[in-house]
């Protein structure tokens, strides 16, 4: 999900007794398109700061009942590439440049409850890690894993109190956001990421809620992202949001969000047709207007959870709600953010017709800005 890629990069260095990380001129960087290709691209992108492998979903049990679902794998890497090679010795097993950190939550809507956690690692000693295969990649972090394959893709995630297994057919090939994978975020050129999603992707397995295991079914949208661009120093937080319309059709949407409370003009999105054909859209397609806010009663963060999102040269206006308010998480042990990611419904009109469908909706920089953290 394009948004999180800057809060890996905003935490503080993971390497102790370090005072500043490493510049981000000093890992790869973002120059061109990135023409992302499968299966190759579903695997790791080593030396790029940071990475992530992203999952949501709405899914419904076999009486009806809704859930949605997020995982999510990030890998942050702690030094540049080839700084390896002035490690003092004698080497230890826990030594490596990689670290994971992965996010699960569960949204139980008839029942209003949220539940989600959080993991971190090194990437060593098989505790954690990313590699690619035959089919695509491999990523877990102890026990969650994923899975990602072209025909395929398993997830597989249990906490203490609620998990999923899941497995999820891609209905669309991958799209590339931006101008052939390559995601401006800032004003800068090299402030960009390679940025693809699977759009569609066919859902069953269970979801655990305590001792309560259901079996469920439904859609899902995957991200995978690397870059290693700094945040621009205007930037305080963004709203992302992925609708899948039942006629067939997606749509992604990021507004990033200045000082003056206004949306860049790197803000942007995409539409994917029926027949999975990408449509980029830039800041002057959108017209987004919030329609009603929520303060959380722990961080008295205020967010914009219903919207309406119009686009003129698709002739599609459309109103967002969420399924349940309180679809907010909290990650000490992790990223260190609170931020709003949840289940939503949509319905409009495209075209002239009647539209309707689900998605997901991340909003951050609400409980504190994302400078805060640098």
């Amino acid at each position: 999900m394009m948004p999180f890629l800057f809060l890996v990069l905003m935490m503080v260095p993971w390497a102790p007794g370090t005072a500043s990380a490493a510049p981000a001129s000093s890992y790869l960087q973002i120059s061109g398109p990135c023409d992302p290709v499968l299966p190759r691209d579903h695997g790791p992108h080593p030396g790029y700061r940071t990475e992530w492998w992203y999952y949501t979903g709405n899914l419904r049990s076999e009486d009806g009942r809704p859930f949605g679902f997020q995982l999510t794998f990030f890998r942050s890497q702690i030094s540049p590439p080839g700084s390896e090679e002035s490690w003092p010795e004698p080497a230890s097993a826990w030594r490596t440049q990689q670290v994971y950190l992965a996010h699960l939550a569960v949204s139980d809507i008839a029942r209003q409850t949220f539940h989600h956690d959080e993991r971190v690692s090194r990437g060593a000693l098989s505790l954690a890690g990313a590699e690619a295969t035959a089919d695509g990649a491999a990523v877990h972090l102890f026990d969650w894993k994923a899975g990602i394959g072209m025909d395929r893709h398993r997830l597989e995630a249990d906490s203490e109190s609620f998990g999923i297994r899941l497995e999820a057919i891609p209905l669309k090939p991958l799209v590339a956001h931006g101008q052939r994978g390559n995601s401006r975020k800032g004003p800068r050129p090299e402030q960009a990421s390679c940025y693809y999603s699977i759009t569609r992707l066919q859902v069953q397995g269970q979801i655990r809620i305590g001792d309560e295991t259901i079996a469920v079914s439904g859609l899902a949208w995957m991200d995978h992202e690397h870059s290693s661009a700094p945040l621009d120093a205007d930037l305080v937080g963004w709203d992302w949001l992925s609708l899948q319309l039942d006629d067939g059709s997606e749509l992604m949407v990021y507004l990033l969000r200045d000082r003056n409370g206004g949306y860049t003009d790197q803000s942007a999105g995409t539409f994917v047709t029926p027949q999975g054909n990408a449509v980029h859209l830039t800041r002057r397609d959108l017209e987004p207007e919030i329609l009603e806010r929520w303060e959380s009663p722990r961080s008295q963060a205020d967010y914009p959870l219903s919207w309406r999102i119009k686009i003129p040269s698709l002739e599609m206006d459309l109103r967002v709600v969420p399924r349940m308010r309180d679809q907010e998480l909290h990650t000490p042990g992790s990223t260190r953010i609170t931020y709003w990611e949840g289940s939503i419904a949509v319905e409009g009109r495209v075209k002239g017709r009647p539209a309707q469908g689900s998605g997901y909706m991340e909003l951050t920089g609400y409980a504190q800005p994302l400078d805060s953290r640098l």
